[in-house]
């Protein structure tokens, strides 16, 4: 009878675990994910790691960002996520408002099925000749069970225009949703097709960069001459991360930003000018032949638009902030003499081939191409 009792109780048990995993979507979990915050939930997707996302991709959900941002629990030690990425914190001086944050622990299951989904989103695009700035070579389609935090992303100022509130996850804070992953199962793959650019971008050769990114920066803003407009846009950026060992309130630091923790989510160890931490981090295993000194002026051109962002400018959208960053870092990559530059997806944002007075055209098509397409961002 004992027996009998205690099968009876393991069934229950496991029948409450199993109804607390709530089936969902991407664009119902969008639509409001402050009702899923903390809750346990699978959904199927596509997941992508690219130059400063690492997302669970949604189709026609409507939103200002339709994708869900992805994480590792804390000590995963996984090799996938983001080339690069910024994140605000508030500083250990910050005088805004912090809201407390408690998040139920997620164990990983490191089984097979992860291995082939963290290896295959880890795996770079090497092929086509040129730079290929953050590429991948696959997507992954893939059911995945984890806890989800809901909130409402966005930097918020008061009348002076000073930071008194940070919320949301992943890159620049712009995401509602985050997964904070426990299992993978349904791992298949999808290689990126990267053809329809290849042709551009065959004969281009790109050289080691050796150095500091962010002194070649600077030499690239130099390239267009003294006054020009081009060349003043990329050395703002470049002038973001400040002077050596100056401390401004910009943290730059090297490996991969795939995991989520509480500690970011509240004060830092720091002081900043403003109160508030731009915390930047860099693959550099993904940003080889000076692609990180691109990516440090698209970082550096968040970073001034948040905290300069000039009369009128501060409710910036977060397709403006990307759109103008990603116009910062081809200039960088002019400057730099490249004769192309690719996105993720194959997007060519540069092509020294083009017309004169088809250049503009020809980049803004693209811009707006990777950004709905491969930052899933609406306009």
């Amino acid at each position: 009878m004992r027996g009998l009792l205690a099968i009876g109780l393991g069934c229950a048990f496991s029948c409450v675990l199993h109804a607390q995993v709530v089936d969902t979507t991407v664009c119902e979990i969008l639509k409001s994910p402050q009702s899923f915050n903390g809750k346990t939930v699978r959904v199927s997707g596509t997941a992508s790691a690219g130059l400063d996302n690492f997302v669970i991709k949604g189709t026609g959900c409507g939103q200002a960002v339709n994708a869900i941002w992805l994480s590792y629990p804390e000590g995963a030690k996984a090799k996938s996520g983001p080339a690069a990425m910024l994140q605000l914190q508030p500083a250990q001086n910050f005088g805004g408002t912090i809201a407390a944050v408690e998040r139920s622990p997620v164990t990983l299951e490191k089984d097979k099925n992860f291995k082939q989904f963290d290896s295959l989103l880890s795996s770079p695009y090497k092929g086509g000749g040129g730079m290929c700035l953050g590429c991948a070579r696959y997507e992954v389609s893939a059911t995945m069970v984890g806890r989800l935090d809901g909130a409402v992303p966005g930097i918020h100022r008061d009348g002076t225009g000073k930071i008194v509130s940070i919320e949301g996850f992943g890159n620049l804070n712009a995401y509602s949703a985050r997964l904070v992953l426990q299992s993978v199962s349904d791992v298949t793959p999808h290689e990126i097709d990267y053809s329809k650019t290849t042709a551009s971008t065959k004969d281009d050769s790109v050289q080691d960069a050796n150095g500091d990114p962010v002194a070649a920066a600077h030499k690239a803003a130099v390239a267009f001459g003294a006054g020009n407009l081009a060349g003043d846009t990329v050395e703002r950026a470049a002038a973001a991360f400040g002077k050596q060992g100056e401390k401004n309130g910009v943290v730059i630091s090297f490996g991969v930003a795939n995991e989520a923790s509480t500690r970011d989510e509240g004060k830092g160890s720091a002081d900043s000018p403003d109160g508030v931490l731009f915390n930047c981090k860099f693959d550099a295993s993904r940003l080889k032949g000076g692609a990180e000194t691109i990516a440090i002026t698209l970082v550096g051109t968040q970073i001034a638009d948040i905290r300069n962002p000039g009369a009128g400018n501060a409710p910036a959208t977060i397709y403006e902030r990307e759109s103008h960053a990603w116009e910062t870092a081809t200039l960088t990559a002019i400057g730099g003499g490249l004769k192309t530059l690719r996105a993720p997806g194959g997007y060519l944002m540069w092509n020294r081939a083009w017309q004169p007075e088809e250049r503009q055209k020809m980049a803004e098509e693209a811009f707006r191409g990777f950004l709905a397409n491969e930052e899933l961002m609406t306009q």
